[in-house]
């Protein structure tokens, strides 16, 4: 009996259940749970609270503005259902960036559990005693971390095999290979004056193939040198392994 792949399991730990799926629920990871492909778990921290007015931040110590959420808070929530077979990650400005390589090592596991800060953040001490991996969307900050957890998880869900109906279009888009991704054009082909490229209407697959890798080439050395910068440092690499 052929055994049935296990879904993908996304676990939301906030104070905001009702935010989702939200944007999760539609396009690529709405069609991609309906197909079974991964589910989606949400568990409201405020239902761990132990006093009747359920709460779950208090002051900082040493002072300073906001409220802090409370370690025994998160901590009965996390116990209520983690599974320590997945990667436990805490949206934070101050973590590691996220990328396109760091989405595609959590497919390693079948699971992923998710913490979204409010207020000033969450205890320092639940975030070490669990060992959370802390991920930054970027170089802002949001009103919490359910609009970076649904960004995330996006960004994984459209990697799960099946999710995509191409796969050449997951390969061919920024950052898969190193470099961003090249100009598109669609009909008409003279639009307002602006004409689609002739190369691309030349049938000729090699020299559109060029085309596409030399303006993702130009797109990425002036828009994003550090990504430039990082494919020529890997081109390098290669280059010595091989003459090594």
């Amino acid at each position: 009996m052929k055994k049935t792949k296990k879904s993908f399991s996304v676990n939301i730990l906030t104070l905001f259940p009702e935010m989702f799926p939200g944007p999760l629920g539609f396009s690529i990871p709405g069609k991609a749970m309906k197909k079974g492909l991964w589910d989606l778990n949400t568990i409201n921290v405020r239902e761990f609270a132990s006093d009747r007015h359920s709460t779950v931040d208090d002051s900082p110590f040493g002072g300073g503005s906001g409220m802090v959420m409370r370690p025994d808070v998160i901590d009965n929530a996390l116990r209520s259902f983690h599974d320590k077979s997945h990667p436990l990650v805490y949206l934070s400005p101050r973590g590691r960036t996220f990328t396109q390589n760091l989405a595609k090592s959590f497919l390693k596991h079948d699971g992923i559990s998710l913490v979204c800060g409010r207020y000033e953040g969450v205890d320092e001490r639940v975030i070490k005693v669990w060992n959370m991996d802390e991920i930054s969307m970027g170089d802002y900050i949001m009103s919490g971390g359910e609009p970076a957890a649904i960004a995330l998880v996006d960004s994984i869900i459209r990697l799960l095999p099946g999710a995509v109906g191409s796969s050449q279009s997951l390969s061919n888009e920024s950052f898969e290979n190193g470099l961003l991704e090249y100009p598109l054009y669609t009909k008409p082909y003279d639009w307002n004056g602006l004409k689609v490229p002739d190369v691309l209407r030349s049938g000729n697959h090699k020299e559109i193939d060029s085309w596409k890798q030399l303006e993702s080439e130009k797109i990425t050395k002036s828009r994003r040198p550090d990504l430039w910068n990082a494919s020529l440092n890997k081109l390098e690499c290669k280059e010595d392994h091989k003459n090594g």
